[in-house]
């Protein structure tokens, strides 16, 4: 990344993001009454929205990307309903969602930004990701999703300035933390408001994260890390806390 002089590959950044999130569910767990343990938490959620973003921005299968989150997640749902009954939709059905509006977000970015299209097409182009966008606020209001609507949108906050790799500077990579930045900021607003979680805006901190970014992936392949590590550490804590309750 052209005038970047972050240190944090994209691994390291899920595998950071991956402890936070750790750190945030034995709190939930075992320590509900420190809210130190929950606050250091809502820095995960930013980061691995920032990393759906940037998935979305690299795959080269579109499909198959969309459709490892898809699935994830509506066997984590169905493990969710036949323990006990809940329909709360888990955060990988709010990425899923977010996938679905960054894809049609890129197509209209193309298209408004190629050469010898009219008008009518780049009206027409918007129309997916005006209209995805109108489906996750209904979805939203009918069925409870982790992190609500503001939490599908926050990966499309970083996905607003489509640069490539290649051609992102320093200034651009500021300019996309700053919008990103305000993100959060309105999903805290958000959560805030609608039911009373004031320590959404410590995941203002997450940006302080990013901004040292490299842009690069990583020697490591941790491809499918995050999607193994939510399901596996909820289950290996729960499992704890029975044994620690029997």
């Amino acid at each position: 990344m052209n005038g970047k002089r972050g240190f944090l590959s994209a691994n390291l950044l899920k595998i950071i993001a991956a402890a936070l999130m750790l750190v945030d569910h034995i709190g939930m767990i075992f320590f509900p009454s420190l809210p130190a343990f929950r606050a250091v938490g809502r820095l995960a959620f930013p980061l691995f929205a920032f990393m759906i973003a940037e998935g979305c921005r690299y795959t080269k299968n579109k499909l198959r990307y969309f459709l490892t989150v898809f699935l994830l997640a509506a066997i984590v749902q169905l493990v969710y309903f036949f323990y006990d009954g809940s329909t709360y939709m888990c955060v990988l059905v709010t990425f899923s969602a977010s996938i679905l509006l960054i894809f049609a977000l890129q197509f209209a970015q193309k298209t408004l930004a190629a050469a010898g299209v009219g008008v009518g097409k780049k009206i027409a182009a918007c129309l997916p990701f005006l209209l995805g966008v109108g489906a996750a606020y209904a979805l939203n209001a009918f069925v409870q999703i982790d992190y609500g609507f503001w939490g599908c949108m926050l990966p499309v906050f970083a996905a607003l300035f489509p640069q490539s790799r290649e051609k992102e500077n320093l200034g651009a990579y500021l300019c996309k933390m700053g919008c990103f930045a305000l993100g959060i900021l309105v999903l805290a607003i958000d959560r805030t408001l609608a039911h009373g979680m004031p320590l959404q805006f410590y995941a203002l901190f997450a940006v302080l994260i990013l901004l040292l970014y490299s842009g690069e992936r990583g020697k490591w392949k941790l491809k499918y890390f995050f999607y193994l590590f939510y399901p596996l550490h909820l289950v290996a804590l729960q499992g704890l806390y029975w044994l620690i309750n029997m």
